[in-house]
């Protein structure tokens, strides 16, 4: 659906996009990441022709943007991170003019209009003058504007910026509807929004593409370590032992030790026998544990089995992987050597 091929964007004085490159299928939803001035607002000027690369080719469904860029533009619903709003028309003459832009038949028109409103929750605010409207509203009327015409690859800048939880929830769930039928490129600062819809990461540092990855690959991509959080009912020192003869272990560290369990049993007096039986058996401790694996493989088969074969109870067993936070910030510190530049190039201050 799009193809980006050694897309570079070179200016004098001012860093770029570099040889950028990538290709999204069809119904995919990528996120878009990177620091501010990495390149992301760069790189989707180009995609969307608002900007020519200084070198590279950029296809949108077979459509060259350089040698059919009309075709190609037709293809593209584009949501800016400002939304491109006129503040003194109504939302349903805004959108009307749009779609004689877009090239929306006539006959369809009113229909599509009523689709987008619907689907954005601009109900009772047709009439309504522009510059009345929150913030919140302007951005869901950007991103009606930008699937009126019924584009084939949406590129969205910022789209849930100034929307409130609820209307946030909302626009990720109509976000991952359009991507059954569209492709999305995404780009957002809200790294948990990537997590939640999207199927493809792509992150850009200093005008380059530093990773390309589906989420659940992340951490095998960075070389991440394969490490079991464990909380496990029993003696602490024969725990240890048990799980550090494990030759699938390399290393067991002790986040945290519990209090001994409280009793389960209700508060009604007892005897003077069963309190002296209480203070001569001590309820079993609970212990938690941090074990990496030796080999990076998978090890929680083998911890269960070798705990339940000893008799101690497994509480709570969770994976523990990098965040998406923590690879994006892994990724994005480092500050590379300034990329060459090329004169008489105008710079576009939103890198």
């Amino acid at each position: 659906m799009l193809e980006v091929k050694q897309v570079s964007k070179l200016y004098e004085n001012a860093r770029g996009v570099h040889n950028i490159d990538f290709s999204m299928q069809r119904g995919e939803i990528v996120g878009f990441l990177g620091p501010n001035g990495a390149g992301k607002t760069t790189t989707m000027r180009m995609i969307t022709g608002y900007l020519n690369p200084t070198h590279g080719q950029i296809w949108v469904d077979g459509h060259s943007m350089a040698d059919n860029p009309k075709k190609a533009r037709r293809k593209i619903g584009y949501l800016p991170e400002t939304p491109p709003l006129y503040p003194e028309m109504t939302v349903q003459a805004y959108l009307r003019f749009i779609a004689n832009l877009r090239d929306v038949p006539a006959r369809e028109q009113k229909l599509r209009v009523g689709e987008a409103i619907d689907k954005l929750g601009l109900q009772g605010r047709e009439k309504q003058i522009i510059r009345s409207l929150s913030k919140g509203y302007k951005q869901r009327l950007g991103l009606a504007q930008a699937i009126l015409h019924q584009p084939d690859l949406l590129i969205l800048d910022e789209p849930t910026s100034g929307l409130d939880p609820k209307q946030i929830i909302e626009i990720r769930q109509l976000i991952h509807e359009l991507g059954e039928n569209h492709t999305v490129l995404l780009s957002t600062h809200i790294l948990p929004e990537i997590n939640a819809i999207c199927n493809r990461v792509l992150i850009i540092n200093q005008g380059r593409v530093v990773l390309d990855e589906r989420p659940e690959h992340l951490g095998r991509t960075m070389g991440e370590t394969f490490e079991v959080s464990l909380e496990v009912k029993g003696p602490r020192e024969r725990i240890l032992t048990e799980l550090r003869s494990l030759e699938a272990v390399a290393e067991v560290k002790e986040v945290d030790t519990a209090l001994p369990a409280a009793s389960d049993q209700a508060s009604e007096p007892i005897s003077d026998a069963a309190e002296l039986a209480v203070v001569q058996e001590p309820a079993a401790e609970s212990v938690k544990l941090l074990v990496t694996s030796a080999d990076r493989t998978d090890i929680r088969e083998a911890l269960f089995f070798r705990l339940a074969g000893a008799g101690y109870p497994i509480l709570e067993m969770k994976r523990e992987s990098l965040s998406l936070e923590d690879i994006f910030l892994k990724l994005t510190t480092d500050e590379p050597a300034a990329p060459d530049s090329v004169p008489n190039e105008e710079v576009d201050t939103d890198a």
